[in-house]
């Protein structure tokens, strides 16, 4: 399992990076904007958080192949590291993807609503593809169920593309993905917090700690030994 944060807020970024187990950030347009802030220096500063191992994920936002082509190349001089290119589910999207990776980049084909996109966009060559679980509960469609499918399309079409959920509101959401077989989950910086809470967790860490204090008062382990 792959754990990303889906922001570019630094400092919940940092956060992020020094407590829990993350794999790499993913980024939007509108993930991007919401900072308002240089865009050049807002990815540099990323980058350097995270550093070069973990998985940076950029957006293009050209609307077509040869645009985003463009910038993918633009990205990969400036960013470096490892680095996934963000396209768009459409036409000029599944062109663009063939010629990214000619150039040795990763490619996440984002915004994926159905299994047929998920499959076009592996046979086209996107080492992810990013379906939009919560999106797909809210207009009525079982977000959890289409991950599922896509998981098990591209299992038995023997495509070694891995499916990148995203767009998760609950705990449970993310539990009923995971168990479905996805490979990595993108999400907010806030529900790290939450995947780990649990009331009986804290009363328990509460006990140990008042049980050691009735013997040993406030020394640690180091001041006896």
């Amino acid at each position: 399992m792959l754990y990303l944060i889906d922001t570019a807020d630094r400092e919940k970024i940092r956060h992020c990076c020094e407590f829990f187990p993350i794999d790499g950030v993913t980024t939007n347009p509108t993930i991007i904007s919401k900072e308002k802030t240089d865009f050049g220096t807002l990815i540099k500063d990323i980058r350097n958080i995270i550093g070069a191992d973990r998985m940076l994920h950029i957006q293009v936002t050209s609307s077509t192949a040869e645009g985003m082509v463009k910038e993918a190349a633009a990205l990969k001089d400036f960013v470096g590291g490892n680095l996934y290119i963000k396209v768009p589910i459409c036409a000029e999207g599944l062109k663009a993807t063939r010629e990214i990776k000619k150039m040795g980049l990763g490619v996440t084909e984002t915004a994926i609503f159905t299994q047929q996109q998920a499959l076009m966009a592996a046979k086209a060559g996107a080492d992810f593809v990013a379906p939009y679980v919560n999106r797909l509960d809210n207009i009525v469609s079982d977000g959890v169920n289409v991950v599922l499918e896509i998981v098990e399309l591209l299992r038995t079409q023997g495509l070694d593309t891995k499916v990148l959920a995203a767009s998760f509101k609950t705990v449970e959401q993310v539990h009923k993905i995971t168990m479905a077989g996805t490979q990595s989950v993108t999400l907010n910086p806030d529900l790290f917090d939450n995947l780990l809470y649990h009331p009986m967790s804290l009363m328990a860490i509460d006990a140990f700690s008042a049980d050691w204090e009735t013997v040993y008062d406030d020394k640690k382990i180091k001041d006896l030994i």
